[in-house]
């Protein structure tokens, strides 16, 4: 489950500052540069790291997290990427509209931020764990700084709602912007796959009559659960990027959770792995994957988002689950870094 904002993406153009050198930004240049090697952004990670589904965003300063962990979507922040504090949550209790439309709901999922018409939307995920009966909503914010007199949360209610009579599941929702500025919902968990939106961009929600697109999924036999959650679109050059997450989260150290990517030249697809296997089909390349059982400390990664900061590095922001607690799910951030062919390697 999910995401970060690519600002390039939204077309949001974030406040240019130079880092101190201690950050891990600028080590990351004088890497590139050529200095001594530096440990990863992964190994300095520091304090608050206990997060399901990051989504991350910068409005000046200061980096934000909105995550799953604590029932009201959690806020955590940073100055330099790597050592994170938590400041809170965005909500006091469940939305009235979201109890009625989701009945025995505990709790809110999965948050997606962006910077977008001037305000921070944030969606959500309403829902019962394995249920379909779900729904997403919307809330903005004029400012991400709790410091700030224009700090208030306002709550949009209901953007896209399922019921066990639909074939796909209303959580994990994803703001994209395609080149043209049109604004596009990416969503779904599990029954039939990975949908796709457009949105009226004055108000957040589907455009009149939209219906969904199905833009990836993992066909299964009748009855089977279809194993792919959490999408996350973003542009690089003339490609519009997919991320999606299979198999299952949420088990601890026992997850089999990790990332596939796609690309399309069209924001509705079709989305081709790097052998040209099509996303609607489970198709896609590996981005994420822990190591052998045995082996790796982390394990079960995804629920994945990117971003690309002001100095021109793409991260990739995820949660995954730490042996060495109990399987606690923790922050990961990786930078990519771009091949020839055009597809990213995370830097672990």
């Amino acid at each position: 489950m999910r995401r970060v904002r690519n600002l390039f993406a939204l077309g949001c153009a974030a406040t240019a500052l130079v880092l101190s050198g201690s950050s891990f930004a600028q080590t990351g240049r004088e890497n590139r540069e050529g200095a001594a090697s530096q440990p990863t952004l992964n190994a300095q990670l520091s304090g608050d790291l206990a997060v399901h589904d990051p989504a991350i965003i910068r409005e000046g300063e200061t980096y934000y997290i909105f995550n799953t962990l604590g029932h009201y979507i959690g806020i955590k922040s940073s100055k330099d990427l790597v050592h994170w504090t938590d400041i809170g949550a965005v909500f006091a209790q469940i939305p009235a509209w979201a109890r009625q439309a989701v009945p025995g709901t505990k709790g809110i999922w999965a948050p997606d931020i962006s910077f977008v018409n001037g305000q921070y939307r944030l969606y959500y995920s309403v829902s019962t764990f394995g249920s379909n009966r779900s729904a997403i909503g919307l809330a903005t914010n004029r400012t991400l700084d709790p410091a700030s007199p224009d700090y208030r949360w306002i709550d949009h209610g209901l953007v896209v709602q399922s019921t066990p009579a639909d074939n796909f599941n209303a959580i994990d929702p994803n703001l994209a912007v395609d080149a043209q500025g049109h604004q596009w919902l990416a969503f779904g968990s599990f029954w039939s796959g990975i949908k796709l939106i457009p949105l009226d961009p004055a108000t957040g929600k589907p455009a009149q009559g939209a219906r969904p697109l199905a833009i990836a999924g993992r066909p299964v036999p009748a009855g089977a659960p279809d194993p792919i959650e959490a999408p996350f679109i973003f542009r690089h050059g003339n490609w519009y990027y997919l991320l999606t997450s299979f198999d299952y989260c949420c088990k601890g150290v026992n997850s089999t959770y990790y990332t596939v990517i796609s690309r399309s030249k069209s924001i509705t697809g079709p989305f081709r792995g790097k052998d040209g296997s099509v996303a609607t089909n489970g198709g896609g390349t590996i981005l994420l994957r822990a190591d052998l059982q045995e082996k790796g400390r982390f394990r079960g990664p995804g629920h994945a988002g990117v971003f690309t900061d002001t100095d021109g590095t793409t991260y990739v922001a995820y949660h995954a689950y730490d042996k060495q607690a109990n399987g606690a799910p923790t922050l990961r951030i990786a930078p990519l870094k771009w091949g020839a062919d055009g597809w990213p390697v995370a830097q672990q």
